[in-house]
């Protein structure tokens, strides 16, 4: 296996960052104004980034993919409900994606959606002929253009935005809004350590996979929120009509839901080799890709953030867990094929989020449930051992 550099790791993570899905969901913090979204994006981002590097860490360490890491802490077994669900997340994932790109694409030539459907999850399907250790070129060719075409997005927008926007009365909540920041990075934990495994620098590629996702994606809500305040619009289909951009609002949106969904399409391969080693990773990340485009021309898919939070409420008690054996406990791979006692605790966590979710904590539900978690798991770790 060709071993990535950190340049490499930091272009594909440059490519999941530039993302549709990223600038619909910052339209969601217009509400605030733009220094309260800008304040609770960072911050949310610094939290979901803290986990991110330690989950690609874990897998770069151990040269393990990441429902394979996954396996270490819930057994043989037990990792594969964690697999299953990640294939399954990565195939809603990726038909909201392609609807996202679709939709906003056929507002800006007021076309039908189903075509521009058909033509990204066409451009996924090059991108996963080629392969990951392929895309060279390509990807470095196709992320320069990308870069160049959000930077034109960004000044068109910033250019004629007033900064000093005030919250309107029923904006979100600060809590709540960190917790949306927080939720992207979060649905990316069970993907990077498929990429970090490879690396030729274990701490530099998971650090610069993470630095630069969240930067990246930082840039993506800001652009969202940049246009919605501008346009006076929180429907993405409207924000495209008046933004006025054409051809170029056509090429980031296509190109940057290639980029972002091939790695969803990719990962889900990956992951179904957890379930069974019948199952080759490319095929399946094609039939991901025509479940996924099928999937956005029949279903309605606008607003994505009750499927964040569940995303959330499962990943991150998981997450916590990985984190306290690996880290704190320094704890080898389970030896058990089911390893019940961290399940309950997950379980417990799944619990612990849904309801830190109606409280509206100030820091979000994300970072108080994953220190919550780590405590029961040492402490129940300290009575185990005594």
């Amino acid at each position: 296996m060709k071993k990535t550099t950190n340049f490499e790791n930091g272009l594909i993570w440059f490519g999941a960052g530039v993302s549709i899905a990223e600038i619909i969901t910052g339209t969601y913090f217009a509400s605030m104004g733009f220094k309260n979204a800008l304040l609770a994006i960072i911050i949310g981002h610094i939290i979901g980034g803290i986990l991110l590097y330690l989950a690609g860490l874990i897998g770069a360490n151990t040269e393990k993919s990441a429902m394979e890491t996954v396996k270490m802490n819930f057994g043989e077994k037990g990792g594969m409900v964690f697999a299953l669900l990640n294939v399954l997340q990565l195939v809603g994932w990726t038909a909201i994606m392609i609807y996202d790109g679709a939709i906003s694409t056929s507002h800006v030539f007021a076309t039908s959606h189903i075509l521009w459907a058909i033509v990204i999850g066409c451009l996924i399907l090059v991108w996963l002929k080629i392969g990951i250790e392929d895309l060279g070129k390509l990807n470095t060719v196709s992320m320069s253009l990308l870069f160049l075409l959000t930077l034109v997005l960004s000044v068109k927008i910033f250019k004629g935005l007033d900064f000093n926007t005030k919250a309107m009365a029923d904006a979100m909540s600060f809590g709540s809004a960190i917790e949306l920041a927080v939720a992207m990075p979060l649905s990316w934990l069970p993907l990077i350590s498929d990429y970090t495994r490879d690396a030729k620098d274990k701490k530099g590629a998971s650090l610069t996979s993470t630095v630069v996702y969240s930067l990246v994606s930082i840039w993506m809500y800001m652009i969202g929120v940049g246009m919605a305040l501008l346009t006076k619009e929180t429907d993405i289909a409207l924000i495209m009509v008046k933004s006025g951009l054409g051809i170029t609002a056509m090429l980031i949106i296509i190109l940057s839901t290639v980029t972002t969904t091939f790695l969803d399409a990719y990962s889900a391969g990956i992951s179904s080799e957890s379930l069974s080693k019948k199952l080759i990773g490319k095929n399946v990340a094609i039939v991901v890709t025509i479940i996924g485009t099928l999937g956005a021309v029949l279903f309605p898919m606008d607003d994505i953030t009750d499927f964040l939070y569940l995303i959330g409420s499962v990943f991150a008690p998981m997450i916590a867990v990985q984190i306290a054996d690996y880290f704190i406990l320094k704890k080898e791979s389970v030896k058990e094929s089911i390893h019940t006692k961290n399940l309950l605790i997950w379980l417990l966590g799944f619990i612990i989020y849904r309801i830190l979710l109606r409280m509206d904590l100030y820091l979000g539900s994300t970072i108080s449930c994953i220190i919550l978690v780590i405590l029961i798991k040492v402490l129940v770790e300290k009575v185990n051992n005594k």
